[in-house]
């Protein structure tokens, strides 16, 4: 669209749990992530799979019972997603916590607020399952994952330096944590 058109535009934004994804939900999910890959904002991938494979990765998670999926839509476009993972059923002794993994906005949709919104959905949610902290861990490089998590309370109480690998150079990882109340 042209400026002009977008000129006086008001984005429609809204954050939801799924528990089910549409087919052009699931395109529209695909197409965000891979634009989250290619600017940096990989969630562990540092290029895109073929389609194929980052259509069953979404339907996987939709399969699994300790992953709960959040989307962020712009314009009612998916634009980018969290999961809150819980601990493995056995894990007693960390069955207060769970992790927030897999966060990303596509770069398209950044400036918006959906961040700091799909991060506060993922706590509610989280505290609403009886969850007392989240923990979550980011690449160094990620700099406006790094900066909503901050902006939201998350305290870093760890880094890795051999966290990842990107273009064969090590990438250290950061470490947070937020307890709910």
């Amino acid at each position: 669209m042209s400026p002009e058109i977008m000129k006086g535009h008001v984005p429609k934004l809204s954050i939801e749990s799924v528990e089910r994804l549409s087919t052009g939900d699931l395109h529209e999910l695909c197409d965000a992530a891979e634009a989250g890959i290619m600017s940096g904002g990989g969630f562990g991938w540092l290029s895109p799979p073929p389609k194929p494979v980052m259509e069953d990765y979404w339907r996987g998670v939709l399969m699994i019972p300790e992953r709960h999926l959040i989307v962020a839509r712009l314009d009612k476009v998916i634009a980018g997603s969290c999961q809150i993972l819980r601990p493995p059923r056995n894990n007693e002794a960390q069955a207060f916590t769970c992790q927030l993994t897999t966060f990303f906005i596509a770069p398209w949709a950044r400036g918006h607020g959906l961040a700091q919104m799909i991060v506060a959905e993922a706590e509610a949610l989280a505290k609403s399952e009886g969850f007392s902290m989240i923990n979550l861990d980011v690449r160094s490089t990620q700099d406006r994952a790094i900066q909503s998590f901050e902006a939201r309370g998350f305290t870093r109480y760890a880094t890795n330096d051999v966290y990842a690998r990107v273009e064969g150079d090590f990438v250290p990882g950061f470490y947070y944590r937020k307890e709910l109340k």
